[in-house]
């Protein structure tokens, strides 16, 4: 065995999330490569929940495609995912609660909460009763798990742990009595590897790049930034303040900004848009911020709790009028981590926002990653000198950036207004508007802001070409699609089409010179991204003047799978 696949199904208050958890943890205790996603609805008791668990002793950083063991808590379960069921794959149920048709799965039938019973009021650990039944079946040894279930309920007594490890012990030996298990063989290789979600990334990575101030209103998927940085908050420095709204949170965060601080703002698309307005404020002050979106279902509340990356056009046109931002967006777990600690220089050494887009696919779910480095590099950008002369906070300058100061520098004050002014920070907008003085600054400031872009260019990556040189096929993606394109590759070369992929994770501005020389090798062009209009693809062609061959889209709201990607490969070439 290379791999097993583990799926969870019940409804919202069985404990689907705590198994998921408990599961994670101990396989990458194991030493085995963990990818883990949790599909929750948006109430909290009812509705079909799952949670999915794919453990290999090689790198997956997405669900894959098939299940080898389902664990059916209720009959949704089975109607809605049975069907993913890999060869020799079995399925888990109560048979006084959950009827299972031919499938063509190994039925195990399981008194879950009869026993749950006989050990909790109420049945209260029928989940951790199905997982010991997993462990058997997936050929995986009790004792992590064991360890896990300790540490998680030791705050809460010897009783309930023991509880908790004799439920899981029950399940355990019922399972082996009702024959041998579906997988054996998977082993891993003692390794003690990070396991986090992206937010978590998010959060250290600010952390390890300074960042000295937060400013949240609580939105899934973006939460557990906050949560992350709130509750390490003294550990690293960072002032973490949970605002009252949006609108709140971009301001406080521009105003510590104008006073010298690396600070950042993490929400949803709704959130986002509310935010706008404030970035067109940062736009021209010309105030680092960096601004995280980890976009889900719209429009409006849409799907609260599905992904998608259909938020691009809304990052390029944020806030009215023009003026120089910078997008990026991680392909996967630690480039999250990485490409935070970038955003911060970034946006002080262009002294402009710095948009981070993710997902909830790539902000929540689990993966193990081999290392970190934790030693980040921190550029704080163009400082004005103390005792200037005549200090001109906007001075016009060859790339655009003008030399900044803090409030309490002697010399160097100036007004921070959202309207145009001049390179000495004075306003314009009141009364010399229309003048020729008020004319000729107004197209003096914006020559300078925008050349910003310009100079900002040059630093952004082309996209990494991967798999085979002189592919025939080339799959185009960028952000959060990578893990599932990669996987995509390797299986479409196997099957004899050479293939490989071009990913992005810098958006904007596009290094168009470099991506255009990498475009005109590829050979039959796919663009790959979850939303209806294939927002990428126009941004790509707007650009560059590239027009892909094909699009796989995806807007359904699940998380982009290799298999989808293959099958819609295979329709398109057929």
């Amino acid at each position: 065995m290379t791999e097993i696949n583990l799926r969870v199904g019940g409804a919202a208050g069985d404990g689907i999330a705590s198994m998921g958890d408990v599961c994670t943890k101990a396989c990458s205790r194991s030493g085995l490569h963990v990818s883990a996603y949790n599909s929750y609805q948006s109430v909290i008791r009812g509705g079909h929940v799952w949670f999915h668990l794919r453990a290999s002793d090689r790198k997956v950083g997405c669900e894959g495609d098939s299940i080898d063991l389902l664990v059916a808590l209720t009959p949704d379960t089975v109607t809605f995912h049975s069907q993913l069921i890999a060869k020799g794959g079995g399925i888990v149920y109560d048979p006084s609660r959950t009827k299972v048709g031919t499938s063509g799965a190994r039925p195990i039938e399981v008194p879950l909460f009869e026993i749950a019973s006989d050990l909790s009021r109420g049945g209260i650990v029928q989940n951790t009763v199905a997982m010991g039944c997993a462990i058997y079946l997936l050929g995986l040894e009790p004792q992590p798990f064991k360890d896990v279930l300790t540490e998680m309920f030791s705050t809460k007594g010897e009783g309930v742990v023991k509880m908790n490890v004799d439920a899981l012990m029950a399940g355990y030996e019922r399972a082996r009595n009702s024959g041998p298990p579906l997988r054996i063989g998977l082993k891993g290789d003692g390794v003690r590897r990070y396991l986090m979600t992206g937010n978590q990334a998010f959060a250290i990575g600010a952390a390890a790049a300074g960042c000295r101030f937060l400013t949240q209103y609580p939105m899934t998927p973006a939460s557990g930034i906050l949560h992350w940085l709130s509750a390490h908050s003294e550990q690293y420095g960072v002032l973490v303040k949970q605002t009252e709204d949006e609108l709140a949170a971009v301001n406080m965060a521009i105003g510590a900004g104008v006073a010298g601080a690396r600070a950042m703002v993490a929400t949803s698309g709704g959130g986002f848009s509310l935010m706008t307005e404030g970035l067109g404020l940062a736009g021209i002050l010309e105030v680092p911020v960096v601004a995280i979106n980890s976009q889900r279902v719209g429009p409006s509340t849409g799907l609260p709790t599905k992904t998608e990356q259909a938020d691009l056009n809304q990052a390029f046109g944020a806030s009215q009028g023009e003026f120089p931002r910078m997008i990026l967006a991680p392909r996967n777990i630690e480039e999250a981590y990485y490409l935070t600690a970038k955003a911060f220089d970034l946006a002080e050494r262009f002294q402009t926002p710095v948009i981070m887009l993710s997902d909830l696919y790539l902000s929540e779910h689990y993966e193990t990653i081999d290392d970190l480095d934790l030693e980040v590099r921190i550029d704080r950008g163009k400082i004005a000198k103390q005792g200037e002369d005549a200090f001109k906070r906007y001075l016009v300058t060859e790339n655009g950036v003008s030399p900044r100061s803090t409030p309490g520098m002697p010399g160097l004050a100036f007004i921070a207004g959202s309207d145009e002014h001049d390179e000495a920070a004075i306003l314009v907008s009141d009364v010399l508007s229309g003048t020729p003085y008020g004319i000729a600054t107004r197209k003096l400031m914006m020559d300078k802001r925008m050349r910003k872009c310009e100079s900002a260019r040059a630093e952004m990556e082309p996209p990494e070409p991967w798999g085979p040189e002189g592919a025939d096929l080339t799959l185009i993606c960028w952000g959060s699609a990578q893990p599932a394109v990669r996987e995509a590759v390797e299986r479409l070369n196997a099957s004899g089409m050479k293939t490989s992929s071009l990913e992005f994770s810098y958006i904007h501005p596009l290094p168009v010179e470099k991506v255009s020389a990498i475009l005109s090798k590829v050979k039959r062009g796919i663009i790959v991204e979850s939303n209806y209009s294939g927002q990428f693809a126009r941004h790509l062609k707007a650009e560059t003047g590239y027009v892909a061959d094909d699009e796989c889209l995806k807007y359904d709201g699940e998380p982009m799978t290799p298999g989808y990607i293959v099958s819609k490969v295979k329709e398109g070439m057929g």
